[in-house]
């Protein structure tokens, strides 16, 4: 990912690179020579910061474990920070990553790529206007055989931490409201290359009443969804379903038609124009616009915590087999 971050970044022309930092100080060193850039390396980030106290924007592109020393160095150090996801590896590390953009005014903002897509902006203006009326309930399913290799492998909890928190991000922005339950069951099948778990199924309960429900596998090999999910949204008035690509439609019942089965009209969903940049460069840009403006991005640490305690929740219930209210 740190190439993704690299293609975009060494793009922009109001962007100077002034230090590259690794634990692993050739790969800062490959880097340099790979994307021509002119600067420092370090192998701690500490270090990087002292040395180039000019510093105001922080680039996180490390694993999972390493997210919080990093975005609260950078904090502490008077620089925002963005990086990938997922925001922390514990409720505990996320929360203390908020109360350090809290105490030094500094920002965090994390990648969510998935809601950067046509597909989901023209669902989330299909609700707003009422189009299937009360949302009832909304549906996802993930299954994509990943063969990685490196840190993935060895995760405890790979798909909920690594993977879900693009689905589970992308249900909240499509219900529009916040979590309060989960009852999740986490599990690794035959012919997983995973030592942790790499499937699971999860039921979330929102404050406006709306169920979801994620069925998701990393290690599913056959019929593989997008990379979006497979989506199911129902309504008092009818269904959305969209295959996480160009296949987005709506069955609404007729207005006043009785019988045990009510026809309907099938709507196809024309997507919205969002602009050239999709996904990860479509999130790049709400960053940089967002500290451009000062103001906070979509993605900001603050908002991006909700679907993390969705994270931590599903998790925590699947470890100990109950319901867990978020």
């Amino acid at each position: 990912m740190g190439n993704a971050w690299m293609n975009y970044i060494t793009k922009r022309d109001d962007v100077e690179i002034i230090g590259l930092c690794d634990i692993i100080i050739e790969r800062a060193v490959e880097y340099t020579k790979k994307y021509n850039v002119n600067c420092a390396v370090y192998d701690d980030i500490k270090k990087a910061l002292t040395a180039c106290p000019q510093t105001n924007l922080v680039v996180d592109c490390t694993t999972p474990d390493a997210h919080e020393l990093i975005v609260t160095s950078a904090m502490n150090a008077g620089a925002d920070a963005i990086g990938e996801k997922p925001m922390a590896d514990t409720r505990e590390q996320a929360l203390s990553e908020i109360a350090v953009s809290d105490k030094t005014g500094r920002s965090y903002a994390v990648m969510q790529n998935r809601i950067y897509l046509p597909g989901m902006r023209t669902i989330r203006k299909a609700l707003g206007e009422n189009l299937l009326g009360r949302l009832g309930s909304v549906s996802s399913d993930f299954f994509i055989g990943a063969h990685f290799g490196g840190f993935r492998d060895l995760m405890d909890n790979v798909l909920i931490l690594d993977m879900a928190v693009h689905t589970f991000y992308q249900a909240r922005f499509l219900i529009n409201s916040n979590p309060k339950s989960v009852y999740c069951q986490e599990f690794n099948p035959p012919g997983s290359w995973y030592k942790g778990n790499a499937s699971a199924v999860a039921i979330f309960e929102f404050e406006n009443g709306v169920v979801y429900d994620y069925r998701g596998s990393w290690c599913s090999e056959g019929f593989n969804t997008s990379w979006e999910c497979d989506w199911r949204l129902i309504g008092e008035k009818g269904t959305i379903k969209w295959d996480g690509g160009a296949n987005l439609s709506a069955q609404i019942k007729k207005e006043g038609a009785t019988g045990f089965t009510i026809p309907f009209d099938e709507i196809k969903l024309d997507m919205l124009d969002i602009g050239k940049n999709h996904g990860h460069d479509g999130c790049f840009d709400e960053m940089f616009n967002a500290l451009i403006e000062k103001r906070l991005a979509e993605t900001d640490c603050h908002e991006n915590y909700y679907a993390m305690n969705m994270v931590y929740g599903a998790i925590e219930s699947a470890k100990y087999g109950k319901k867990v209210i978020l």
